[in-house]
């Protein structure tokens, strides 16, 4: 009878236990961690913000918190372990404003390929990348395609949201700036700050420095790195005195609930890392 009550107790403290484990990396206790590859079907999202100018009116950390919060209210929903804050990425375009912090190119790939390595000897199978910041795309795509030059027993995703059309209408309803201009610092960014976290707004410096396009340089069908400086040289684009705390639980409510669809379909997910590895073994095998 004792046997038999041990094993009972065992079992419920045991779920009590995997119910209770935290999703933060840096809240887990290192007896924490089986339990949470577990539950979280291996899998880890690393939330990727920025340190950079959010005009005059936004804290520096704007992108990171974004992702940190979303993070943070995706996962008690749907468990999956939260990397520690990430804001290594390319920010370059906005060096000539005080509270950057931009590392060289090469610093901040062999940097995320470094990190995600490690995350993976910890016993994560799966990583996603939940990005905040508008300058970070174009790296972590490149940075993705990279990844297949050499063998890794670990997949990555970049979470990239779909459209929604009723979704897209009412927010056409309840933004209340240029939607053309509303890039940076403006109504839907400052919004989700105004949301997220209120004690951190400045909102009455928002109209002490332009947001506008100021539209310093056109070469037609031609790039150049230095087009944002010329557009947007305070590093803000739009107008976050428009922004509203309800219209930031709107976009946030949709964010999350959209993430926890894609973070389902990760968990569930057994036929990328079969492809992966596929793909590898045809590789090691073609001159064979």
């Amino acid at each position: 009878m004792k046997t038999v009550l041990f094993f009972v107790l065992f079992f419920v403290c045991g779920y009590a236990f995997a119910q209770d484990v935290p999703a933060r990396w840096d809240e887990l206790t290192a007896t924490d961690f089986p339990v949470a590859l577990d539950k979280s079907s291996q899998t880890c999202i690393l939330p990727f913000g920025i340190l950079e100018k959010h005009g005059p009116h936004s804290p520096i950390g704007t992108d990171l918190i974004h992702v940190r919060e979303w993070a943070a209210r995706a996962t008690k929903q749907e468990y999956a372990v939260v990397f520690p804050d990430y804001f290594y990425g390319q920010i370059n375009e906005a060096k000539q404003q005080l509270g950057t912090f931009a590392l060289p190119s090469r610093v901040i790939y062999d940097l995320l390929e470094a990190t995600c390595d490690e995350i993976a000897r910890n016993g994560f199978k799966k990583i996603v990348i939940l990005n905040g910041h508008g300058g970070n795309p174009e790296f972590i795509r490149f940075f993705m395609q990279s990844f297949l030059n050499k063998r890794h027993n670990y997949v990555i995703y970049f979470y990239t949201p779909g459209t929604d059309d009723d979704y897209a209408k009412q927010y056409r309803q309840m933004h209340k700036s240029d939607m053309k201009t509303d890039q940076h610092a403006g109504e839907s960014e400052t919004s989700v700050l105004m949301y997220y976290r209120p004690d951190l707004m400045r909102m009455d410096r928002a109209t002490a420095q332009s947001g506008a396009d100021q539209k310093r340089l056109n070469i037609p069908n031609l790039y150049t790195p230095i087009w944002w400086y010329a557009s947007y040289p305070n590093h803000y684009a739009g107008e976050g005195d428009k922004a509203t705390p309800e219209f930031g639980k709107f976009i946030t409510d949709h964010e999350i609930a959209s993430f926890i669809k894609a973070l389902k379909e990760v968990k569930a997910d057994e036929t990328t890392l079969k492809l992966q590895n596929e793909y590898y073994d045809r590789v090691d095998n073609l001159v064979k």
